[in-house]
């Protein structure tokens, strides 16, 4: 296997990973505040690629050729961690307001947010296929934001949803900077950094006191959703860039889709199914896009 293979392996675990993360974060907002639930996730992530980088200094000696982060990426990470904090508790607040199937599908908007802002800010090329994906996905999120057809007036919660992948869009360009240093340092300085920044606005404006098995279980979820999958995802920047990474990650907000509607049994409707179909032809444009 050479390294574009594995980079698409690695993608394609990042987004096995994160897929998740909507339907089991939905479960835990009936117990955690908004806040304290994007803390906790990023907190999971931090904690437990620390016990994985502790393992691999350990046993694993070749994990020292890996490049670790200069102060010539202080920007970057600065940014990165401000972008971390704001986007999960966006995610979550539009979480509380919409259905996590929703939420899911319209995660597929970070490869619109993604590819623009690489393509405005880093130069990163954008082929006519791809074009063309970003407006079928574009379409197909205001239809899934529509709240009323006759008024055309928009869900909230679904427009909390897109403000959080258009952070998160942009935190990958971000991250894209660094993908040639140490996933595992760049992962662990996110989950910390994102994980106290949301702690503080939680203690601001959220509720602490929290059963402790869910604080243990937003913590796992944290390690797998956001965790092992932004460690896979970073490898895979490296040789994919940030474009062809957010396509084949497109295929989480899929599988996350199919999660909800079975953990929370619901029957979509024909919008949803149509808007489903227009986003599952962009993603697989995208995926096909050299």
């Amino acid at each position: 296997m050479n390294k574009h293979q594995k980079a698409i392996v690695y993608a394609l675990l990042a987004a096995l990973l994160y897929a998740v993360s909507s339907p089991l974060s939905k479960m835990l907002l009936n117990k955690i505040h908004p806040a304290l639930l994007a803390s906790l996730l990023y907190l999971g992530a931090g904690i437990g690629l620390s016990i994985i980088a502790l393992i691999q200094r350990s046993f694993f000696k070749d994990n020292n050729q890996e490049k670790h982060l200069t102060k010539k990426e202080l920007p970057y990470i600065f940014g990165m961690v401000l972008l971390d904090v704001l986007a999960p508790i966006l995610m979550m607040i539009g979480l509380n307001l919409t259905t996590a199937a929703n939420a899911s599908l319209l995660n597929n908007f970070e490869i619109v947010a993604t590819s623009i802002i690489a393509l405005f800010f880093f130069k990163e090329k954008i082929s006519s296929k791809l074009w063309f994906a970003i407006f079928l996905v574009t379409i197909s999120s205001v239809i899934l934001s529509i709240e009323d057809v006759n008024s055309f007036s928009f869900s909230l919660g679904s427009l909390f949803v897109l403000l959080a992948c258009t952070c998160w869009g942009l935190e990958n360009n971000f991250t894209r900077r660094l993908s040639s240093k140490n996933p595992l340092q760049i992962v662990i300085i996110k989950g910390f950094g994102a994980g106290f920044g949301s702690l503080l606005i939680a203690t601001l404006v959220g509720d602490l006191f929290v059963d402790p098995q869910y604080i243990l279980m937003a913590l796992v979820v944290g390690f797998l959703a956001y965790g092992l999958s932004i460690f896979f995802y970073v490898y895979a920047q490296r040789n994919l860039g940030a474009s062809r990474t957010s396509a084949y990650y497109a295929f989480a907000p899929f599988l996350g889709t199919a999660i909800s509607l079975i953990i929370f049994k619901q029957i979509p409707s024909i919008i949803f199914i149509g808007a489903f179909i227009v986003m599952l032809i962009g993603a697989y444009l995208v995926y096909q896009d050299d």
